[in-house]
């Protein structure tokens, strides 16, 4: 696999990066954020620059929740396509959320969102093919940065429930 990668400085990374990077470090994490030289604001152009399957990559989704405005965060296998209708299933109606909606409840601008660190604890639930994986990749708030984890990583990190996310054919 090629790395095409830096590993920064906190300091030197974005705000948004920095608290994700912050955030990693006082719950232990024991690897870095990264910046990709490209943006990874799609799973396939964040698995080119970090040499891995489009699999790997823990995309984050927002919807809005229509009852209540709560975000619902989805975390899916860059393969795969969310299904609105069994999320809304697990949690209720869903509606769109626009750019506004996604920064202002996640802190986070959209082809950045991490599964961690959000301004208000979203509603989550995680797609189940990541579990199938050895290692993944997920944003670390700002579209260039990204940081390594296992699926029990992310499990533990979130507290998230896994579910079938995925729109299958």
């Amino acid at each position: 696999m090629t790395q095409n990668h830096a590993t920064p400085d906190h300091d030197t990374l974005p705000d948004s990066a920095r608290r994700v990077a912050q955030w990693l470090t006082e719950a232990g994490h024991d690897r870095p954020v990264v910046m990709l030289p490209a943006t990874g604001k799609t799973s396939a152009e964040a698995a080119a620059g970090l040499g891995c399957q489009v699999a790997q990559i823990a995309k984050s989704i927002i919807f809005r929740r229509a009852a209540d405005d709560v975000p619902v965060l989805v975390i899916a296998s860059g393969i795969n396509r969310v299904d609105e209708k069994k999320v809304a299933a697990k949690v209720g109606a869903l509606a769109k959320a626009d750019a506004r909606f996604v920064k202002e409840k996640t802190g986070y601008s959209i082809g950045g969102v991490s599964p961690i660190g959000h301004l208000s604890a979203p509603v989550m639930l995680i797609d189940e093919d990541l579990l199938k994986l050895e290692s993944l990749w997920a944003a670390a708030g700002h579209p260039h940065a990204v940081f390594n984890l296992t699926p029990a990583q992310l499990l533990s990190m979130t507290g998230a429930p896994v579910a079938d996310v995925a729109l299958r054919d």
